[in-house]
Parts: C-alpha cells; sequence; structure tokens
C-alpha cells in the first residue's frame, strides 16, 4: 500500500478536516476546532503543491516547515496564490501549536476566525490549483467557450 496521497485525496481530506474543526467548534472545543482547522489547510496546501507540479518531493508533507516553506517558495512568491494566503498558514500552524501544546486554550474568537479562514483557503486552493478551470455550467466546456463562464468565480481573493 502507498503512503503517497493523489492531489484529490489531499483536498478530499483537507474539505473533511474543515467539516470537523466546524462541529469541533459547534460542540464548544476550541483547541480541537484550531487543530483541525489547521491540519485542513495544510493538507490543501500540500495537494496544491502536489497539483501544480512544482519540484517538491511526494513526501513534501513530512515536516510543517519544509510544506510551509515549499508552498511559499512554489506558489505565492512565483505563482497564483496571494501572499496572504501564506500569512494564513503560518498563522494557523502558530495557533495550533498553541492548542495543542500549550496549557491555555485558544480564544473562541481566534477560532471562529480559524475555522472560517481554513474554509476559504481551502475552497480557494481547490479553485486556483486543483480546478482552475472547472467545467462551465453553461456550455458544459472545460474551458468555457459560450463567453458566459458558468462556473464558479475565479481568482482568490479574500
Amino acid at each position: 500500500m502507498s503512503n503517497q496521497l493523489t492531489p484529490a485525496a489531499l483536498m478530499a481530506k483537507a474539505e473533511r478536516a474543515c467539516s470537523s474543526a466546524r462541529a469541533l467548534l459547534d460542540l464548544g472545543d476550541v483547541d480541537g476546532a484550531c487543530n483541525r482547522a489547521y491540519y485542513a489547510m495544510f493538507d490543501a496546501a500540500r495537494a496544491a503543491l502536489l497539483a501544480s507540479g512544482a519540484p517538491v518531493r511526494p513526501d513534501i508533507g513530512k515536516t510543517h516547515s519544509g510544506l510551509i516553506n515549499a508552498f511559499s517558495e512554489h506558489l505565492i512568491k512565483n505563482g497564483p496564490v496571494p501572499k496572504e494566503m501564506g500569512r494564513l498558514l503560518k498563522r494557523a500552524e502558530e495557533i495550533r501549536l498553541v492548542a495543542d501544546y500549550k496549557g491555555d486554550s485558544v480564544e473562541l474568537s481566534d477560532t471562529q476566525e480559524m475555522v472560517e479562514q481554513a474554509e476559504t483557503f481551502v475552497a480557494a486552493l481547490r479553485l486556483a490549483v486543483i480546478e482552475p478551470n472547472p467545467v462551465c455550467k453553461t456550455c458544459g466546456a472545460n474551458p468555457c467557450i459560450c463567453g458566459k463562464r458558468g462556473s464558479r468565480p475565479s481568482g482568490l481573493g479574500m
């Protein structure tokens, strides 16, 4: 059995982690929600790196700092992802470390913001890197040939 996940499998994992983060937040488990929100972003970043064709090793997710540095180098510095997305990932890592390893819990408002940011991050990376040209809902072509762009909005505006 291979230990390597495909970009699609990693995105599915990221989306499940977002759902888990939201459920944990609703249950009042702020530390658990921060953990799942961070890992949603981590897996989405890993999927985006692999899908982009960036020259990274398949085990790029082996270290957190290695993944964050590669994400910054290949997808932010010279790529399609805005700098703000890199800042969100780095901030999420910092909050997750507090949630997982410090004695104090993360504030509820910080957790709510982190869960929302994780949902935005995962959706944005899906659009920017994993599915940059979804099938147009108007003409059925990929990319759109009718000019109405009857698919999801493009771009990564935050």
